[in-house]
């Protein structure tokens, strides 16, 4: 009984040992996507021998284009730019070069917590079945940890010491063909709430605030209550309601929030409640897609990407 018992117990440790290592490995969230809107959610999970991490690196492969970092309070960003080795089309137009590399320094990552560090961006020029590689390398005080080894065909990742972090490509969802910024964006879920059917709309160059819209369904017992909103892409995000007063439309924030009844579901569209972006850093492109985080009362912060298309009609911006 003793000869079998031990092989067993080793077995087991050896296998628990191979899910640790396989776990601590740097990672992207999502490790596979179609062609289009791809945000590179890179998770760190621990620091250098363990020394806490200061410095984090990205560099950005061939495929991956339009590539913008998301800051970090305490972290400086930066970025280095060249010309990519081919030319791609993004939005109707050709593009030739861009971010190379995202570096953020100056933090303080103790080895015993987990972070994440973001590059939303644009999957182009890809085949499905391809692999693309976000070589990342982490520094401390005294080493550094870098996740740049790639796996021979059939080899397993998890068996590298430093496998670097990955995205396979999957075919192109059928009838919008790989393009970044489909009409509407794919149903979110938080609790009770599934957020549905959201887009915003392309804004005109030089124009400072621009909309979007969603509907919220309530399948919970209980009313939620949206009282808030937030995107890098703006300097804020208010929900707005328009409303006729002496025959002229007027746009105003929702005080207090907007509630979403038990067993209902509330529509921001055109011409009515909608989420309205002010003080924003790029004009919304048609093609493009807009991080934004909704804040609910009981459900909590949620991550939302919202394709930008043109439309015509409902809430004008332009002279908000």
């Amino acid at each position: 009984m003793r000869r079998l018992i031990l092989p067993f117990a080793a077995a087991c440790a050896l296998t628990a040992a191979s899910i640790i290592t396989a776990h601590a490995h740097a990672s992207l969230e999502k490790s596979e996507a179609t062609p289009g809107s791809y945000k590179a959610v890179l998770k760190i999970p621990h620091g250098c021998d363990g020394q806490a991490t200061t410095t984090v690196r990205i560099d950005i492969p061939e495929g991956f284009i339009d590539a913008k970092p998301m800051p970090k309070a305490n972290w400086t960003l930066a970025t280095e730019k060249g010309d990519f080795a081919k030319t791609y089309k993004l939005h109707g137009q050709e593009v030739k070069s861009g971010v190379k590399s995202v570096t953020w320094s100056g933090g303080f990552l103790p080895d015993e917590y987990y972070d994440e560090f973001v590059v939303s961006g644009t999957l182009a020029g890809v085949e499905e079945g391809q692999t693309l590689f976000f070589k990342a390398k982490q520094i401390c005080d005294k080493g550094q940890v870098t996740w740049d080894q790639e796996p021979a065909e059939g080899q397993d990742p998890h068996s590298l010491e430093h496998p670097a972090p990955s995205v396979t490509i999957l075919a192109a969802e059928s009838g919008h063909g790989g393009h970044a910024g489909h009409d509407m964006a794919a149903p979110v879920k938080a609790g009770d709430l599934e957020i549905d059917g959201a887009w915003a709309r392309a804004m005109l160059p030089g124009q400072p605030t621009g909309g979007a819209y969603l509907t919220v369904v309530n399948k919970g017992a209980a009313a939620d209550r949206l009282i808030g909103a937030s995107s890098p892409a703006a300097g804020k995000v208010e929900v707005h309601t328009m409303s006729m007063k002496d025959n002229v439309m007027v746009m105003r924030p929702v005080e207090g929030g907007l509630e979403i009844p038990a067993g209902s579901s509330v529509e921001l569209k055109q011409g009515g409640e909608h989420l309205m972006f002010m003080a924003v850093k790029e004009p919304f492109k048609q093609g493009a897609s807009v991080p934004v985080t909704l804040e609910f009362e009981k459900a909590g912060k949620v991550e939302v990407t919202l394709p930008v298309k043109a439309a015509s009609g409902g809430d004008d911006h332009s002279e908000h």
